[in-house]
């Protein structure tokens, strides 16, 4: 214990003398880990988005008009049966729709009673067996006379698949290039209070210190460096994100069908991402700060 608390001490008061560079580094690492989280969040959402599509991409969805009658529904139902690939064949009700809806809006559901009389229509939901025959379904499905118009998320599911690579792929080249960025100014910043302590790290060295003693001080410098950048950044990110899902939450969910990641849940996670990349930044700035010193 005594170890931790003279690390600490020193760790303290290293950066209350460097007070300006110690600055610098969590403001740069504090950027670092703003981008990171945007890209972050970017891609959480999309890939939220994808899986509501892909829950749908066995299943065709065939809207009825308004003008078909029950019988006419069961009809089109027994022939869609007769198709190849077709697994189970289902009627929704418009009433039904509306409370899927209505779940699938969460909190802001009650906004959907304003709506006075239903707009949707009545539907059948066709499941396929096989992901492949989805679109040959489809084609027949659309030609039935009480048919008004049907869903199929293939080329959808497609294209928010290449969106969702490319934006994990962008993101990956920035974070590397962020992080090595902020272990170079943490380890400029810790290089100037080795630089000052030259001298008694040479005394500490001569009277038998280990490498790892006269390391730690700095070592615990670093992390809290990257500790204090991940707390910062992620109270940024949460009050940020949190005034875009309030403003933006319902816009969303109405184009495109999908709610945005709850700020609690998507910040809770940033914030163990933050403190794990911030504590191996900081580490890793503060040892090879030491190495030209050590190693001598």
């Amino acid at each position: 214990m005594r170890r931790v608390f003279y690390n600490l001490k020193q760790a303290f008061q290293q950066i209350g003398r460097n007070k300006g560079m110690s600055a610098a580094s969590v403001f740069a690492i504090t950027a670092m880990m703003l981008i990171l989280g945007l890209f972050f969040i970017i891609s959480v959402n999309v890939n939220v988005f994808t899986e509501v599509v892909k829950s749908d991409y066995d299943t065709v969805e065939v809207y009825l008009k308004d003008s078909t009658t029950e019988a006419q529904a069961a009809q089109i139902m027994n022939d869609l049966k007769e198709i190849k690939g077709v697994s189970k064949v289902t009627y929704r009700t418009k009433d039904q729709a509306m409370k899927i809806m209505k779940k699938r809006w969460g909190d802001s559901g009650y906004l959907l009673n304003s709506l006075g009389t239903n707009p949707l229509p009545n539907s059948i939901l066709i499941k396929v067996s096989n992901l492949s025959s989805a679109n040959s379904v489809n084609k027949a499905a659309i030609k039935n006379k009480g048919v008004e118009n049907t869903t199929y998320y293939k080329e959808t599911i497609d294209k928010v698949t290449k969106i969702t690579n490319t934006i994990q792929i962008g993101a990956l080249i920035i974070m590397l290039f962020l992080v090595v960025v902020s272990v170079v100014v943490v380890s400029n910043t810790i290089k100037l209070t080795v630089f000052a302590r030259r001298r008694e790290i040479e005394i500490m060295k001569y009277v038998g210190a280990t490498n790892w003693f006269i390391r730690g001080p700095f070592l615990v410098e670093g992390m809290l460096i990257g500790i204090l950048s991940a707390l910062v950044s992620s109270g940024i990110t949460y009050v940020v994100y949190g005034k875009i899902v309030a403003k933006a939450g319902l816009k969303m969910m109405t184009m495109l069908g999908s709610p945005l990641v709850p700020t609690g849940y998507l910040c809770g996670n940033l914030v163990v991402i933050f403190l794990a990349l911030g504590i191996g930044i900081g580490a890793c700035g503060s040892i090879i700060s030491m190495r030209r010193f050590l190693d001598a």
